[in-house]
């Protein structure tokens, strides 16, 4: 069963959308993957139960982000985000891994991530496993997974909130904050399926390590 607080977060998210049409930034500081390796072996399952390992990855450019459903508000925004911009690329984003990695093996289960993903672009897939697979897997990453108790005896878990980018090889070439103006989302995702691809009318950017907003390379023509 999808959380209620996911479907109240969508219901909310639609609403303020076409009512305000805002779009909110967040200044994002410097970034740590650039300063050490991020990514390397590990081995999770997909929602069928097949064994998924980082080679499987390998060959086409890879947006990961580690969330968990039951995440009130940074994984449903982020995961809209990602559903707007490989819509607005059409087939483009076809080229592309888009991961979802579940930090939260305990309650999302296969059948809850299938009911999750439905809400999003089909071409998301989810990955999931046993807990020391995900700690394994955030550990390589170097993704920030944290559980806490909450004071009704349940837990939320904080986490990383950008999503990380990879070339065909599997090296980390840049990331997008959480709160990155749409334009900026898209042009990311645009650049890491063609890099150096002009499209005319849409952004473009040849800095996958930019803050918020920045398009290094301003409007394509």
């Amino acid at each position: 069963m999808i959380p209620r607080s996911v479907n109240l977060f969508l219901l909310g998210f639609a609403v303020f959308a076409m009512l305000a049409g805002v779009t909110i930034l967040v200044v994002q500081q410097w970034s740590p993957y650039r300063s050490f390796g991020v990514g390397g072996s590990f081995v999770m399952s997909d929602l069928e139960g097949r064994t998924v390992t980082d080679r499987d990855l390998l060959g086409r450019p890879t947006a990961i982000f580690f969330g968990f459903t039951f995440c009130p508000d940074v994984c449903p925004t982020t995961m809209l985000s990602l559903t707007s911009a490989m819509k607005k690329m059409g087939t483009v984003a076809d080229k592309l891994n888009v991961v979802f990695v579940s930090v939260d093996p305990e309650r999302d289960t296969p059948e809850a991530l299938k009911q999750y993903l439905a809400f999003f672009d089909p071409r998301i897939r989810a990955l999931t496993g046993t807990p020391r697979q995900v700690a394994n897997m955030a550990s390589a990453y170097r993704a920030y997974v944290r559980r806490s108790e909450t004071e009704d005896e349940g837990y939320t878990i904080d986490h990383e909130t950008s999503v990380m980018l990879f070339n065909s090889k599997g090296r980390i070439i840049g990331q997008i904050f959480h709160g990155e103006d749409e334009n900026a989302f898209l042009a990311k995702l645009n650049t890491l399926a063609e890099p150096n691809v002009c499209r005319p009318g849409l952004p473009t950017t040849s800095n996958l390590w930019s803050s918020a907003g920045e398009l290094a390379g301003g409007a394509c023509r």
